[in-house]
């Protein structure tokens, strides 16, 4: 197995300016399968219940997603509910039932503990440790987080990521999480950490890539309409993480890096334009293709 990745399979209901959709297939690993299937061969460790759609099953079945690490437990799926204000910058969150996730114990198959790529979505760190536990040899590992678990289990977390290679994390959270006052301070200290590469999401202002001691920046790239931001940042890491695996090199060099930013960008830009995982699991490569023509001459 080449990129397996481990977090949540989500039922979620989102208001946003552009309408509401209730129970929408989401979750940091739905997301970010669908989003890596696209370039690569990909395994899904997750827990879902009963009432997880059989309609999205076979989505993760067409894109040829490897469904072993995916548990379907009596009971009912994770759910959230959010709401979005004009601007869709910030989101206030409705409710929270984790349901069949709070008992959630990650355990990979046999076959995805030699895995050439792992990602950690955003899950509670104990958890990423568990799988990183489970790990057969040394994986390129990609993670993401939130400030939950920087303000409530930071111990835990810098643990984890001592123990990855790279991190997607936004403005606001590195300089929580290293306490540094500048952005460039804060990723020279989690470098230290560990990761050689840090990925620092800056909402509309796009997103900064420092691999090791080279540094790019890229802007977002436009949508036909904005309707759900929710799962984009999960996507842009599926593509991301997709594409480097898809070059099946050991170790990929900062333009693969660059490539791969640009390719996760794409991808995104076409997930907020629906409601759930709708447009991202019917989107065509050509479309993708010709998007992605039109956003590197724009840069």
């Amino acid at each position: 197995m080449a990129l397996v990745v481990v977090g949540s399979i989500a039922l979620d209901t989102v208001i946003t300016p552009k309408g509401r959709s209730d129970n929408a297939v989401g979750g940091s690993a739905t997301f970010f399968s669908l989003a890596a299937a696209r370039k690569t061969r990909v395994a899904i460790v997750g827990v879902a219940g009963k009432d997880f759609p059989a309609a999205a099953i076979a989505d993760f079945e067409k894109m040829k997603i490897d469904l072993q690490g995916l548990e379907i437990r009596e009971g009912k799926t994770f759910r959230w509910g959010g709401i979005y204000r004009t601007n869709m910058k910030e989101r206030e969150t409705l409710y929270t039932d984790l349901n069949v996730f709070e008992h959630f114990s990650p355990l990979l198959p046999v076959e995805y503990r030699a895995c050439r790529m792992l990602f950690l979505a955003n899950i509670h760190p104990a958890l990423q440790l568990q799988v990183l536990d489970q790990m057969e040899n040394n994986p390129l590992v990609g993670l993401d987080s939130m400030n939950l678990w920087i303000r409530t289990v930071k111990a835990t977390l810098i643990e984890v990521v001592k123990r990855s290679n790279i991190i997607i994390i936004n403005d606001e959270e590195i300089i929580q999480l290293t306490e540094e006052q500048y952005l460039a301070d804060a990723v020279r200290r989690v470098q230290e950490l560990g990761p050689h590469t840090v990925i620092v999401k800056k909402g509309k202002y796009g997103a900064e890539l420092f691999h090791k001691d080279k540094h790019a920046v890229y802007p977002i790239c436009p949508e036909k309409a904005l309707v759900d931001p929710t799962g984009a940042g999960d996507t842009f890491a599926g593509g991301f993480m997709g594409y480097l695996d898809s070059l099946n090199k050991e170790e990929p060099d900062f333009t693969d890096y660059q490539e791969a930013m640009i390719y996760g960008t794409v991808l995104a830009s076409f997930l907020v334009e629906s409601f759930s995982t709708d447009r991202l699991a019917s989107v065509l490569d050509e479309e993708i293709e010709a998007r992605l023509i039109k956003f590197k001459d724009s840069l």
